[in-house]
């Protein structure tokens, strides 16, 4: 029996369909409504669709549904596609039982579960494909809910999975002999599925490690495929893409564990984001990560180039925000070791960028002072920097120069360092006092220690004064020497009485070393006088 097409459904401007109303409508609850309300002839009618879920693909599988009583094969490479037009079709008021579509689609949603790894992509890749035209939100959580429980699953079952996919009803895994004597390393075991989920746009993963996280998976693993998911998306997508993408990644990096995600993964996401506009938040997040990781970082990762229209040669900024990032973690969260590491970081970073010569004063300040005292065991590092900058930077003020002077702990400066800073002309007269001063207190120090027995507590050693003739005497040409006394020879004395010579050595080293720079002061002193015709300062009594 011919069957008349009466009707044309023209859906979404893609494609045009010359149907039977009455079968359609026979169906179809929307249609029916729409024809009803047809006035006059209902000859050469015409219905056009502009947002059908799934397009021309769609229809034409309802069609078929409708031209055979209501008989169709649903599976997972048409479920989504028969399920969403079902609903805008409303083809669940019109007819009942096993014509109904819409229950057809609600019965295989019921053995999902069932389902192949590759039967469960297709459908969620149909679901993402039908987004956001359709609010097929409740069927990708089902989709995506389906998907993690596979993986945990895998991750908890054989040893030996093979390299495609857990499928069938339970798991199928694959452990041939061929499988069996190359065995995968544990790392390929647990990221089989990273090129399967390839497939995934950036908001459907962002469920997936949600769910992830939600079912306690490893976050190691999680970071890992995350980080996958970027690297082999940039390959194939356009800026505006790859900005998505990364906001994506970088939202999802910062739920997890930090200790889960690389400081060198961080800074090649850093590295490929520099030119992507992306969004504020989630720019700071990452900054924020790479902050609290900076004691694993190295001078390579922090010498970022700056960005247009920025003087500096490597962006200070950035790294100020990352030195910030890092003590809001609290130094008591820091243990001492990775402060002085940061420490020692920063202070070659400092070296790195001193000959700019578009670097400001205040930008050298603000790195030189974000850290405590505590991150630095010796300034050495810091004065060398300073001794750059001053070089390059020869105009500045003799007020600016002091500040980056008040930087020093001259405590913490080596002996080499504060000779050399004493007669160093690019650093103010008062830092040179200042450095011999602290050589002086270090000086007093020592010798204190060394006339006080106490310090050696039982040690059978003892301490006094001999003059260059051998007699005990005060007067000014008298050479501190440590002697030993009777000693025992036991192992444990052996290394005091080491320790007491070297003591002695160090002691007389020091005296000549004082000497010197008593010399070199006055020298020093008077060409200042000489030149600025002021009044000669007093200088600190260096050797009493």
């Amino acid at each position: 029996m011919e069957v008349c097409c009466d009707l044309e459904v023209d859906v979404n401007g893609e494609e045009s369909f010359m149907v039977n109303k009455r079968v359609i409508a026979s169906y179809s609850g929307k249609l029916s409504k729409l024809l009803g309300k047809s006035k006059g002839s209902t000859r050469n009618l015409k219905v056009v669709f502009h947002d059908f879920p799934g397009g021309a693909e769609s229809f034409e599988l309802i069609s078929r549904f409708c031209y055979n009583n209501g008989s169709i094969d649903v599976t997972p490479s048409n479920f989504s596609l028969l399920h969403f037009a079902a609903i805008f079709m409303e083809m669940n008021i019109s007819v009942s039982g096993a014509r109904n579509l819409f229950e057809k689609t609600e019965k295989s949603l019921e053995e999902m579960r069932y389902w192949t790894w590759s039967e469960l992509l297709i459908a969620l890749k149909q679901c993402q494909d039908l987004l956001p035209a359709t609010n097929c939100l409740p069927l990708l959580e089902k989709c995506l809910d389906c998907i993690v429980g596979r993986l945990a699953l895998a991750s908890e079952a054989s040893p030996c999975p093979s390299t495609s996919s857990p499928d069938s009803s339970g798991i199928r895994f694959s452990c041939d002999t061929r499988s069996t004597e190359s065995l995968k390393t544990s790392s390929s075991r647990s990221t089989w599925w990273f090129e399967d989920l390839l497939v995934l746009g950036p908001n459907l993963v962002e469920m997936l490690v949600k769910s992830m996280v939600t079912r306690k998976f490893d976050h190691v693993t999680i970071s890992r495929f995350l980080f996958y998911y970027q690297k082999s998306k940039f390959y194939t997508v356009e800026s505006d893409a790859k900005r998505t993408i990364a906001e994506a990644v970088i939202d999802m990096l910062y739920i997890l564990d930090q200790s889960s995600v690389s400081c060198k993964t961080l800074f090649w996401i850093l590295r490929v984001v520099q030119n992507i506009n992306i969004n504020k938040s989630s720019r700071n997040k990452l900054e924020s990560m790479i902050g609290s990781q900076l004691d694993q970082a190295s001078l390579d990762n922090l010498l970022v180039p700056s960005l247009h229209g920025i003087n500096h040669l490597y962006d200070v900024n950035l790294v100020l925000r990352f030195l910030n990032s890092f003590l809001r973690g609290g130094t008591s969260k820091a243990s001492p070791m990775r402060l002085r590491k940061v420490g020692v970081l920063v202070d070659l970073y400092i070296a790195e960028v001193a000959p700019d010569p578009c670097l400001r004063p205040s930008k050298f300040l603000a790195l030189a002072m974000v850290l405590p005292d505590a991150a630095r065991d010796s300034y050495d590092e810091l004065y060398r920097a300073i001794d750059m900058y001053l070089e390059v930077h020869g105009g500045l003020s003799e007020e600016e120069k002091m500040k980056l002077c008040c930087l020093l702990n001259y405590e913490k400066l080596s002996e080499e360092a504060c000779i050399h800073l004493s007669q160093n002309a690019k650093f103010p007269s008062k830092s040179a006092v200042q450095a011999l001063i602290s050589q002086q207190v270090k000086l007093k120090r020592l010798f204190h220690a060394t006339n006080n027995p106490k310090s050696y507590g039982d040690s059978p050693f003892s301490v006094t004064e001999v003059d260059n003739e051998g007699r005990n005497g005060h007067d000014s040409n008298e050479q501190r020497v440590l002697y030993a006394g009777k000693l025992d020879l036991s192992a444990d004395n052996e290394k005091l009485r080491e320790h007491l010579h070297g003591m002695q050595w160090r002691v007389m080293e020091l005296e000549k070393m004082c000497k010197k720079m008593q010399i070199q002061m006055a020298k020093f002193t008077k060409s200042r006088v000489l030149s600025s015709h002021s009044h000669a300062r007093s200088l600190p009594k260096l050797c009493s």
